[in-house]
């Protein structure tokens, strides 16, 4: 199996990953923040959805034009004005699920020649699609983990204050 079709079927389990970091979360666990300049597991997933939606708009300008600008956004400003807090977590999980589902169907068609097509994003500089690729796999299996172990402080916080 090439680099490419592993890298695309690790980005295709992205979902599950997603879906049993999250399973049985509700309540106060959901909006539990761990610390300082961290995020609840909803804010996470909602982080999540709309980065996907951003992946969605690089991959397609990157297949389709030639070493388009890719611009970095403020993820914090949009946690912010976009309502994070107060998104439903269904709606965000089924957001990231359909996105991503149909991301993979795109560039699972594509020659793998297509991957080494390139575009400049504005702080990393030159990525191929295949960077992109990758960058966006590991972002989902990133906040997976980083989902266990919000929910794991707030279970050690919910048994030390009682």
């Amino acid at each position: 199996m090439s680099d490419v079709n592993e890298m695309l079927e690790r980005f295709r389990r992205g979902p599950e990953l997603l879906a049993v970091a999250t399973t049985g979360a509700a309540g106060l666990e959901l909006d539990f923040v761990p610390g300082p300049e961290k995020w609840s597991v909803r804010q996470i997933v909602c982080h999540l959805a709309d980065a996907e939606l951003e992946g969605a708009v690089r991959f397609r300008r990157v297949i389709a034009e030639e070493n388009p600008a890719l611009i970095a956004y403020d993820q914090e400003a949009w946690a912010r004005h976009l309502g994070y807090s107060r998104r439903k977590l269904s709606q965000a999980l089924e957001s990231f699920r359909r996105i991503r589902s149909e991301n993979h169907e795109l560039l699972k068609e594509l020659p793998e020649e297509a991957f080494s097509r390139t575009g400049t994003h504005n702080q990393r500089g030159v990525l191929s699609l295949f960077d992109l690729l990758t960058i966006y796999t590991e972002h989902a299996e990133q906040h997976a983990r980083q989902i266990r172990e919000v929910r794991d402080a707030y279970k050690t916080h919910r048994t030390s204050t009682g």
